[in-house]
């Protein structure tokens, strides 16, 4: 399987398996092997990313929560907590989708029911860092 080179500095140690033709993705959260999809390969980095770099315990992110959002039944990708406390809204798409502004306001509706204090938006090869204040989302300028 040709999975795409992401933008992390790092590279983390991933655990593969295949199963007749589908490839899988052990998730240290879960603890259990994931069919590879794209979004999967970019969530498995930023899992990788809190776990290693980061140093936070497998506790501390919680994978694809169910939440309702006016009536209908979503799932977030990530969510980084600090003493059970939401902190960070992880927002994972494929490498192939564009970042958009569309995209972006899809995840600040997620964060409007989880409460984080900052949301990623990312693809695995462009990330949009955002943190919400007064009311508003402020993104974080690159230097």
């Amino acid at each position: 399987m040709e999975l795409p080179t992401l933008n992390f500095q790092e590279t983390f140690d991933f655990k593969f398996k295949k199963d007749k033709d589908k490839f899988f993705i052990y998730d240290l959260v879960r603890k259990t092997y994931l069919l590879l999809t794209p979004e999967e390969w970019v969530r498995q980095h930023w899992v990788h990313y809190y776990l290693t770099v980061k140093a936070y315990s497998p506790s501390a992110l919680i994978t694809e929560k169910k939440i309702v959002l006016n009536g209908l039944t979503k799932r977030i990708d990530l969510l980084v907590t600090e003493k059970t406390e939401p902190i960070i809204l992880i927002e994972c798409k494929a490498p192939h989708i564009k970042l958009t502004e569309k995209t972006f306001e899809q995840t600040a509706r997620y964060n409007s029911i989880v409460g984080a204090k900052e949301i990623i938006l990312t693809n695995g090869l462009q990330h949009i860092n955002a943190y919400y204040e007064n009311g508003q989302y402020q993104f974080y300028k690159k230097d």
